[in-house]
């Protein structure tokens, strides 16, 4: 029992990082967008 849990856990989790590089792939251009003009007002 102890051992089908872990398992699952591990698939969620593997789950979870695909969703996360996917939606940072989908969204890049967006998120360096922000980041660079993040940067900008920074450093001005």
């Amino acid at each position: 029992m102890l051992k089908n849990k872990r398992g699952m856990e591990m698939v969620q989790v593997a789950i979870l990082i695909a969703l996360a590089v996917a939606l940072g792939l989908i969204f890049r251009t967006q998120i360096t967008e922000f980041v660079n003009n993040t940067f900008a007002d920074l450093n001005s």
